[in-house]
C-alpha cells in the first residue's frame, strides 16, 4: 500500500511543479518570441547560403582546372596546338563585334 501524503509533501509538491511549469513557459516564450524565430530563420538562409555558396565554389574551381588541364600539359607548359586555335576565333568574334557596331553607328 502507499504511504498517504501529508499537506505540506502536497504543498511542496505544488511548489515545485509550479517551479517547473515557469521554467517550461518562460522557454516556450523565448522559443516563440519574434526576435528568436527571425533569428533562428536568418541562420537557416545563411546557412543555405553559404552551402549553395561553397558548392558554386567548388564547381567553378572544378571548371577552371578542367579548362586549364585542356590548354597546358601535366609540367604546366601552354598547348599552343589548342591555344591558338581558340585565340583566333576570339580575334575573329571581337572584329565581327566592331565591324557590326561601326555600322550601326554610321
Amino acid at each position: 500500500m502507499s504511504e498517504a501524503r501529508t499537506p505540506a509533501q502536497i504543498e511542496a509538491d505544488i511548489a515545485r511543479r509550479r517551479s517547473e511549469l515557469a521554467v517550461t513557459l518562460d522557454e516556450i516564450g523565448v522559443r516563440m518570441h519574434p526576435a528568436t524565430i527571425m533569428g533562428d530563420a536568418k541562420a537557416k538562409v545563411a546557412a543555405k547560403v553559404d552551402h549553395t555558396a561553397g558548392r558554386a565554389c567548388a564547381t567553378a574551381h572544378r571548371l577552371v582546372a578542367d579548362v586549364k588541364a585542356r590548354f597546358t600539359t601535366e609540367e604546366g607548359a601552354p598547348r599552343l596546338e589548342r591555344i591558338v586555335p581558340v585565340a583566333m576565333v576570339a580575334v575573329g568574334v571581337i572584329g565581327l563585334i566592331a565591324v557590326s557596331s561601326r555600322k550601326h553607328e554610321a
